[in-house]
């Protein structure tokens, strides 16, 4: 099924979006990241939508999935637009805790809490971009492009990370060769 896009471009399928969520704790002081067993790197939680799944639901099913946790929407922080070929349409919704504990899965090598000023190294963009986005707490939704991953982004991360941006790429290569 196919779905309008807005005012950056025309339409696209589910398949072609994503969502993230933001958790914050301590008056957006504290994020809660993921780092991801595939490619080990510092992450928000989140993923891919599934047939006949609406946004919010992918997040709530992906934060319980990758975190243990039971989420409660607050709010869509952003829709973030592809700005060339190497992201995709993600939907950022902020969410609350509501019951669960921090517990590690098949997507899930650590969980914890960051200060928002000390973020990890090793946090791929655009998850930064999307956590300082999401701690202006502002009341509306934004609708920007990813600015935060270009071709020179990528090429300098895979001088500083071959190993990881070399994983990075090829697991999602193969990722779109089972489609």
């Amino acid at each position: 099924m196919l779905f309008p896009l807005g005012k950056f471009g025309s339409y696209m399928d589910r398949s072609q979006e994503s969502v993230s969520v933001v958790i914050f704790k301590d008056d957006y002081k504290k994020i809660l990241l993921i780092k991801r067993e595939d490619v080990p790197v510092w992450a928000l939680p989140g993923g891919g939508i599934e047939e006949n799944e609406t946004t919010e639901t992918t997040a709530v099913r992906e934060v319980e999935e990758e975190t243990g946790l039971k989420v409660k929407i607050k709010r869509k922080v952003g829709e973030f637009h592809p700005k060339n070929r190497l992201t995709k349409l993600t939907h950022l919704y902020e969410c609350t805790v509501e019951s669960g504990s921090l517990s590690l899965s098949d997507e899930t090598i650590d969980i914890k809490y960051f200060d928002v000023s000390s973020l990890p190294n090793l946090m791929p963009p655009p998850y930064q971009e999307w956590i300082y986005d999401a701690a202006k707490n502002l009341d509306h939704c934004l609708v920007k492009k990813t600015e935060s991953v270009t071709y020179l982004v990528l090429v300098k991360k895979f001088l500083e990370h071959p190993i990881l941006v070399s994983m990075h790429y090829i697991k999602k290569f193969i990722r779109t060769l089972k489609r």
